[in-house]
């Protein structure tokens, strides 16, 4: 047995299994019928295998053959995986694309945005980290990530380019059963201070220097700090605390009575927002599928908000 058989056999092998002859295969491949007949049987000799039954009017395939087609298929996918990757690195396309999320970025958003990429960018992988405030810009600092969607409280370096993406609505709550809950009309920031305050702060290992880490919109001294949106999430529904929470993430509770949205004394009429932006280094702006992503982010700007 040789194994020196070539893409241009397997691809004919492939071709003549799916059209069904070795006429229509030639067809289809742009070839004479005595070029597809020979490939197949210099590919039959070097593999020491009969692909195709000949004894019938058109040619069908062996036993053996079904089975040597499901690894043809394999290597001519990934002979196509192969060129269809050169050619879009030699038009520019990144290898493979890192980014970074804030937590508060609806996820359906991104995951579908993500399914649009996948369409586009068959054989680009997508490496995507979710970060709490400053953490989401710092891999696009350190150069590990070609872009980030960060929230609005955090500053993006002067040395960094930033686009505006669609705004998050925050909303103050707390559980049905806590007591702010059964405040009637608006809420003073001193009834506010008498209960804990759920606090995200960033992770550990993205404070640097800065021990205490980032966090806004602290209206109470006694607060708890918690690292993950989705811990949050469930201590607000234990009672724990009252919070700010991005509206999509805990619609469903409020709807079903779970969470009540608290109003506060002095606050905005239209309600708090997080403007969302894509940030990335001006020295080193994204390729063409990181650009791509970002215009797919902001084409879902007016209907986002919804989430």
């Amino acid at each position: 047995m040789h194994d020196g058989f070539s893409l241009d056999q397997i691809r004919t092998f492939i071709a003549a299994a799916e059209e069904g002859s070795f006429s229509a295969a030639a067809r289809k491949l742009g070839r004479a019928q005595s070029a597809v007949s020979d490939l197949i049987k210099r590919l039959e000799a070097q593999t020491g295998v009969t692909l195709f039954d000949r004894s019938t009017r058109s040619p069908t395939l062996t036993p053996e053959g079904k089975l040597l087609l499901a690894d043809a298929h394999i290597l001519g996918a990934a002979a196509n995986k192969l060129n269809f990757r050169a050619h879009g690195m030699k038009k520019g396309v990144e290898p493979e694309l890192c980014a970074v999320m804030d937590v508060y970025y609806p996820v359906q958003a991104m995951a579908e945005a993500a399914g649009d990429f996948r369409e586009k960018f068959p054989v680009t992988p997508l490496r995507l980290y979710v970060e709490v405030l400053g953490g989401a810009l710092q891999p696009v600092l350190d150069g590990r990530a070609s872009f980030a969607v960060v929230g609005g409280p955090t500053p993006i370096p002067c040395d960094c380019a930033g686009e505006p993406l669609q705004s998050v609505e925050i909303v103050m709550v707390a559980a049905a059963s806590h007591p702010l809950a059964r405040i009637e009309g608006p809420i003073s920031r001193e009834n506010l201070a008498d209960h804990v305050q759920l606090v995200l702060t960033e992770r550990a290992s993205t404070l640097g220097r800065d021990s205490s880490g980032r966090e806004y919109g602290v209206l109470s001294p006694a607060t708890w700090r918690l690292a993950d949106l989705y811990a949050k999430h469930a201590f607000l529904l234990s009672g724990l605390g009252w919070g700010s929470m991005p509206r999509h993430a805990v619609q469903r509770e409020i709807d079903e009575g779970r969470l009540k949205v608290l109003t506060l004394r002095d606050a905005p009429v239209t309600g708090y927002s997080v403007a969302m932006t894509a940030a990335y280094r001006a020295a080193s702006p994204p390729g063409p599928a990181g650009r791509w992503l970002i215009e797919r982010l902001r084409a879902d700007l007016p209907r986002v908000r919804s989430f």
